[in-house]
């Protein structure tokens, strides 16, 4: 072979090469980015074509569900309570996507996780489309609805877990959306809906229950309080400074009470009474006392700063360090202000721990998972993230906060014939505008227990008027329905 025909021999076989590795790389290596692409028509169709499992609550009614829809795309996603579960959910989307649990656990709906493999095997030999997993969650729809109820259109958020598994019983987020309007396989519609929602200055596809990051208020004071316990240095009786103003250090600036009044004789409190009038004067010196790392490090074992999936994602609570924290800063983080910041979900798991012995369980929304043919494919166990306090300092702080309620400014979440702890909260966030009202709480009657937390956006003015007024009466709905069963 002379030279120029053995040239072209490599010429020609480089470029069958090349044809080889560019379709070698476009049906293996990007095959399922591909596939996944929002314009990739046919994926579409397969996606929507195919059975999709369904989302239940406790008891097995369907919340999400896949029905025969008529038309190129075979089935259309239904959602039969709407907004009320709406947080949980998310939506199953032609044009925009997935969200909550149809984004998290979108691989089992639509039958491609690797889990159903062998369990979708007949179906690929036969050729017919493989069937999603259903996926039942842990959300009590009596312990929801009366969330949604008691919230009653406000802004807001509520979390009911059970103390001892970490399981959520209700997560509701006001206001909410109906999903339905965002699965419709009409572009217009879906468009319009969409459109609207994000122009809302509400952000009603917010969920405020673990997206949204809020200054906790003196709900905090329960950590603070948790601080000086496991210092050793303090018990329930420990008298605390509590004046009328509190000067801070390095300023002229002055931490009040919101009665305008010392917290005590002589200007002295005992920690549980500081605990169940909220006193800012004596939790602020206590901060200053205890020293920054001392709280940082109580926050981060009840939770704060510790990235969460439920499935679904959490925003990371933060208790603030450095600049944030330094100087008179201190005192206002130690009373929930100044940089603190934390979910309902993290203030649920406050009294969750305390109520737990101590220990912090990891919060879970699946309690199943279960293929076409009913069999399951996964069952979350419940799981430790840590203890946050000891026994004992968990039992001490569960009888200062019982007399949050008895005797102080959560009176509103009495439950006749239940023992309950809280902590009411007003949390300032700007100058102007009304703060946010919290309540946080554990209930216990014979076996059954929850936890609840409590928000409510623009709830007034004054600590023992507002969070024990508008959000106390909201836990104890919730939790007359767990305790209820």
């Amino acid at each position: 072979m002379n030279r120029p025909l053995r040239r072209l021999s490599l010429v020609v076989a480089f470029l069958f090469f090349a044809l080889f590795a560019s379709t070698t790389w476009v049906q293996f290596v990007r095959a399922g980015q591909l596939n996944a692409m929002p314009g990739n028509s046919r994926q579409l169709y397969a996606e929507f074509g195919r059975e999709r499992g369904a989302i239940l609550v406790a008891g097995g009614a369907a919340i999400a569900a896949s029905v025969p829809s008529g038309d190129q795309y075979e089935k259309l996603r239904t959602y039969a309570a709407g907004p009320l579960y709406a947080p949980v959910t998310g939506y199953y989307s032609l044009r925009y996507g997935t969200s909550g649990i149809e984004r998290s656990e979108n691989d089992l709906l639509a039958g491609s996780s690797d889990e159903l493999f062998y369990r979708n095997l007949s179906s690929l030999l036969t050729g017919e489309k493989p069937s999603g997993a259903s996926v039942e969650l842990t959300i009590r729809p009596k312990v929801q609805q009366a969330a949604w109820d008691a919230l009653d259109g406000r802004k807001g958020a509520v979390v009911a877990l059970d103390p001892a598994t970490g399981d959520v019983l209700a997560m509701v987020s006001s206001p909410s959306y109906d999903p339905n309007t965002l699965a419709s396989h009409d572009g217009d519609t879906e468009a319009q809906a969409w459109d609207a929602l994000n122009a809302d200055e509400d952000d009603p596809l917010v969920n405020r229950a673990t997206s949204t990051l809020y200054p906790p208020g003196s709900t905090f004071k329960v950590i603070t309080a948790a601080a000086a316990l496991e210092s050793g240095d303090y018990t329930a009786d420990t008298l605390l400074k509590g004046p009328q103003e509190l000067p801070l250090p390095q300023t002229s600036n002055t931490l009040k009470n919101d009665e305008g009044t010392a917290c005590g004789p002589n200007d002295q409190v005992s920690l549980a009474d500081a605990l169940r009038i909220s006193c800012n004067t004596a939790f602020g010196d206590l901060g200053l006392t205890l020293g920054a790392d001392a709280l940082q490090e109580q926050a981060e074992k009840f939770g704060f700063g510790q990235s969460l999936s439920i499935p679904t994602t959490v925003a990371t609570s933060r208790y603030p360090t450095g600049d944030d924290v330094a100087g008179p800063l201190l005192a206002y983080s130690a009373i929930g202000q100044g940089s603190d910041v934390a979910t309902p979900l993290q203030v649920a798991m406050i009294s969750a721990a305390v109520a737990n012995d101590g220990v912090v369980m990891r919060p879970n929304l699946i309690a199943n998972v279960r293929d076409a043919d009913a069999q399951v494919v996964e069952q979350p166990s419940p799981e430790e993230l840590g203890r946050a306090v000891s026994s004992e300092t968990a039992g001490t702080l569960r009888d200062m906060m019982e007399l949050v309620v008895s005797s102080g400014t959560g009176s509103r979440a009495q439950i006749e014939g239940a023992t309950v702890g809280g902590k009411t909260g007003t949390a300032q966030h700007g100058a102007g505008l009304p703060p946010y009202a919290w309540f946080t709480s554990f209930a216990q009657r014979g076996d059954r227990q929850v936890a609840v937390a409590v928000v409510i956006e623009d709830g007034g003015s004054t600590e023992s008027a507002y969070g024990g007024r508008l959000s106390a009466p909201v836990a104890k709905t919730v939790m007359e329905a767990a305790l209820d069963g």
